[in-house]
């Protein structure tokens, strides 16, 4: 079984090796179940390690080649890291009964997953443990507060896309220190709705707060004002995708920054320059429009790299 999910990795491995250190694909034993992932190193040793969560029915190869997180970590000369949730899944702090599409397995521990792969990389010298940092998409997104909520001491900064907290997960998070934190969500996304409730999409469920609530709950947690510092409208880059795209800052203590990257008109993608599907035209109608005013990945990093 090893062997068989080494081999389907090297798909992965071509599609984003680059430079000296190639990606690889490996297994780690979490609780006596063997965890899949795919990663890419810099030469340069300890650099910064990015970790970077799938959305629901998704894998970490999907990230990879659908991100531009490869370039950018190439780049910059940071670590990247894709693991693979179970049956494509993350098992964030919502019930099964909050999540539309597939579920992880009863009793899946993703926090400790990611801690341990966190702390193998430290362990053998490639990461530095003071530039660790975590970012997903939907059901990533979710992982990722959850991440923050269980174990903020891992990590420098934070970065959510395309995703609200609800009640349940809200209830349960309990930082045990201020991580800075990146929201970044459209307004027309039909599946994770910007006011909050239930999307327009069949696929969606009830229950999510409003992203203008779940900012405030990160600036409350990080000690921040609760309104806004300053609005920005960004440049539209590209007039034909439909959206635009507004940076709201926070005012909060130094080290405990929160931003809002508000894409007006978009839905439930990550913003970036080339595709992020196999049938964009069948996405684009699911799941609202693409915005390629800003790149997810670089937005992101740019916010990383400010922390610590």
């Amino acid at each position: 079984m090893k062997q068989m999910m080494r081999a389907a990795g090297l798909a992965v491995v071509s599609a984003i090796a680059c430079g000296a250190s190639p990606a690889w694909a490996d297994t780690i034993d979490i609780n006596g179940i063997a965890r899949t992932y795919t990663a890419k190193l810099p030469d340069k040793r300890p650099a910064p390690l990015v970790v970077v969560l799938h959305g629901n029915t998704q894998t970490g190869a999907d990230m990879a080649s659908r991100t531009s997180w490869p370039a950018v970590a190439k780049r910059e000369g940071f670590g990247v890291v894709f693991p693979d949730g179970l049956n494509r899944a993350w098992a964030d702090l919502r019930p099964n009964s909050k999540r539309a599409g597939r579920t992880p397995p009863e009793g899946t521990d993703d926090v400790g997953f990611i801690a341990t792969l966190i702390g193998k990389f430290v362990a053998d010298g490639s990461a530095d443990p003071r530039r660790i940092y975590v970012t997903g998409l939907s059901n990533g997104g979710a992982m990722t507060m959850t991440l923050i909520c269980a174990r903020a001491e891992l990590f420098a900064a934070a970065a959510s896309v395309i995703i609200n907290l609800t009640d349940e997960s809200a209830r349960a998070c309990h930082p045990s220190r201020a991580v800075p934190m990146l929201v970044m969500n459209g307004t027309a996304d039909p599946l994770i709705p910007y006011q909050g409730g239930k999307g327009t999409s069949r696929f969606a469920v009830a229950g999510f707060w409003s992203t203008p609530q779940t900012l405030d709950f990160w600036r409350r947690a990080n000690g921040c004002d609760t309104q806004d510092a300053a609005v920005a409208d960004l440049d539209d880059r590209d007039t034909t995708d439909e959206s635009t795209v507004t940076r709201i800052s926070s005012r909060c203590p130094p080290g405990r920054d929160v931003e809002l990257y508000r894409v007006n008109g978009g839905g439930h993608r990550m913003p970036g320059g080339f595709p992020d599907a196999r049938f964009p035209r069948v996405v684009n109608y699911l799941f609202g429009p693409q915005n390629r005013d800003i790149d997810g990945a670089e937005t992101i990093w740019a916010f990383f790299q400010k922390f610590p």
